[in-house]
């Protein structure tokens, strides 16, 4: 007996020392992954911007969840009904708490939407069509729409769930003003209901999270601790997974793909994305702020904006600059799906030099002009290259474009004052249906979100009034036809330049198994490292 006991210790004691070395038994449970950019804070309303959602996503959770498949589950909220066309009411998950011990109740609902919807959040749009939210009891709650909102659950699983008493604790009941450079406690702490807690933050170097172990949920993987490691650099990133430092990258370059797919040790899991590129131009100016053009604002002229447009080489940008890790498109759709599939909508103007040659000269700028481009350099795949790779077709046509590409950080606060005169940008996630594009992206600005992202702010009065009428309408085949129509003027006005639908494949050591979601969404209570 004495001798059984003397062997577990020793063995307790070797185990020990493989996880003080990071050995197999600490590897097992610990996910070290990157992409190209940071989340820009933690505090989930003050930016819409898919990694800040997805790693903020672990820490919080909304009244409605998706699975494997982005169809809608029950989260916090166990069931729900439509009581009336303009009425719904949730039951919410009992005995579930915060990370920091606050309970989650009624008042927690009430308060999250109500500070969603304030203008500095950056999801006000998808609170505002929530509705009016009352609690009826502590684990009741009650949305009363001003109308009808077609896609209420799919806005309901997009608002995540703060406490009441931790934001009023630390003076944070309203949202991070990102744009304005507002710090608040929420910036760089965080306290949800969700399967991981914050553990340590150091932006643009490393933020650190481990397993709730009082998580109401069932975790599917293994992974304990979380390490996140923003890599800038492509050839950096992808060299720290093939050496085995990270597990996984989220965003591998395009032309190391190949390199990975034939590395012992690594794998690639391939996938498409719920999300469209495009170019966007300031068409409200009467003179743009970056251009050499002054006393006028060449992007106010339709034919300028189809002319560029048609001096896009698309297959060149999806082979040589997208390694064929792209979907080309003729809409501002993140998804076929939000275009019912029609393949009208995908077909793209034609890349024809002469017609765009042609289209510049009639709108009096034979020669051209010079404008500026804003990009990030940090967020899509090789968005800056993109960026480049558009300057040298548009030189071909007059347009001489200086590419000011920075890190999110500094790109998003910069356009969302619409301190730019064309920028690029990229829209998607898990919906697909297309009003999570039309009310926030391609509507006139207004209340409530309305046309937050319309960063050109131009004003169409058709495009509104059909956009407006498909929000409501509850008739799935009329409703068809207004997003059709809508997207019809949209795309006969060239407001903005579809480019195409992103590929993203994930690159990872071949003991992790991960589950890629099309709204490249990572999450790790599916993720098994072995």
């Amino acid at each position: 007996m004495a001798r059984i006991r003397i062997q577990r210790c020793v063995l307790a004691a070797c185990v020990c020392i493989l996880a003080l070395a990071g050995g197999p038994v600490a590897e097992a449970q610990v996910l070290r992954w990157s992409s190209q950019g940071d989340l820009q804070t933690l505090d989930p309303y003050s930016q819409n911007e898919q990694l800040t959602n997805s790693i903020n996503g672990q820490v919080y959770e909304t009244l409605v969840g998706r699975d494997r498949q982005l169809n809608l589950v029950p989260s916090l909220a166990l069931d729900w009904q439509q009581v009336s066309p303009t009425l719904w009411q949730m039951h919410l998950r009992p005995g579930v708490k915060f990370h920091g011990g606050q309970p989650f109740t009624a008042d927690d609902v009430v308060f999250s939407v109500e500070r969603a919807k304030d203008p500095a959040s950056g999801i006000r749009v998808y609170a505002s069509a929530l509705g009016q939210v009352r609690k009826i009891d502590a684990l009741t709650v009650e949305f009363a729409l001003a109308q009808v909102n077609p896609i209420f659950l799919e806005h309901a699983a997009l608002v995540q769930m703060m406490s009441k008493s931790w934001c009023e604790e630390h003076d944070a009941v309203k949202p991070q003003d990102f744009k304005g450079k507002d710090v608040r406690y929420t910036t760089f702490n965080a306290n949800g209901t969700g399967p991981y807690m914050l553990v340590s933050r150091e932006p643009d170097v490393k933020t650190v999270f481990k397993r709730n172990p009082n998580w109401w949920g069932r975790f599917e993987g293994n992974v304990r601790d979380v390490i996140y490691t923003p890599i800038k650099n492509d050839a950096t990133r992808d060299a720290a997974l093939l050496s085995g430092e990270l597990d996984l990258v989220q965003d591998p370059a395009p032309q190391d793909l190949d390199r990975m797919r034939s590395t012992t040790g690594v794998k690639v899991l391939d996938g498409a994305e719920n999300r469209v590129l495009f170019i966007g131009m300031d068409q409200a100016r009467d003179e743009l702020l970056y251009s050499s053009v002054k006393g006028r604002n060449p992007f106010k002229d339709v034919r300028v904006r189809r002319a560029l447009y048609h001096a896009i080489d698309i297959e060149t940008l999806r082979t040589s600059i997208m390694r064929g890790q792209a979907i080309p498109t003729g809409v501002l759709s993140p998804s076929p799906l939000g275009v019912f599939n029609d393949p009208e909508f995908e077909r793209r103007l034609a890349f024809d030099l002469a017609k765009a040659r042609a289209l510049m000269a009639e709108a009096g700028y034979p020669d051209g002009f010079a404008v500026t481009l804003d990009c990030p350099n940090n967020r899509y795949i090789n968005d800056e290259k993109i960026c480049l790779a558009l300057a040298a077709m548009w030189a071909r046509i007059g347009v001489k474009v200086n590419v000011n590409a920075q890190p999110r950080a500094l790109f998003f606060p910069k356009a969302e004052k619409l301190d730019v005169s064309m920028y690029l940008l990229g829209w998607g996630g898990a919906i697909t249906d297309e009003e999570v594009t039309l009310t926030p992206v391609l509507r006139s600005r207004g209340a409530n979100g309305v046309g937050y992202f319309n960063w050109g702010d131009y004003k169409n009065p058709k495009l509104d009034e059909l956009a407006a009428a498909s929000s409501v309408e509850p008739d799935p085949g009329k409703r068809a036809a207004l997003i059709k129509a809508a997207l019809r003027e949209h795309g006969e006005q060239v407001h903005h330049i579809p480019l195409h639908r992103q590929v993203i494949p994930w690159a990872m050591r071949s003991n992790v198994e991960a589950v890629h979601r099309p709204d490249n969404w990572l999450e790790w209570r599916w993720i098994s490292v072995k």
